[in-house]
């Protein structure tokens, strides 16, 4: 993996965990406070919020299927994930699997160990 790659995929995990705690924060505090209470004043900070680390996750996951090359599959994956409350939890843990997998076989290459 090179470091145009690596830090890609790392782009996309640092935003990944924001990004899926603010969709059910929106959700929790925004909604469901808005319908049950007096309480509306949440809602446009909270829906921003979302709205820009959404967008900001799905162009680092773009940048990433560009870079890592990665199939329509695992993208559309990982666009679902991050569409669903907490589907983005599991898409962080699956990034630094991933993050780390790329880093032991870009130090096995350079070690001479694989020539993949």
């Amino acid at each position: 993996m090179d470091i145009k790659t690596a830090s890609a995929l790392h782009r996309l995990r640092l935003i990944s965990l924001p990004e899926a705690l603010s969709f059910p924060a929106l959700l929790i505090f925004g909604s469901l406070l808005m319908r049950v209470s007096d309480i509306d004043f949440l809602m446009p900070p909270l829906g921003a919020l979302h709205g820009l680390l959404f967008t900001v996750y799905v162009l680092f996951l773009l940048d990433v299927w560009v870079k890592a090359k990665w199939p329509l599959k695992r993208v559309a994956f990982f666009f679902l994930l991050a569409v669903i409350p907490f589907g983005g939890l599991y898409g962080d843990k699956l990034l630094k699997q991933y993050e780390a997998d790329g880093v032991i076989a870009a130090r096995a290459r350079r070690e001479g160990t694989v020539s993949a």
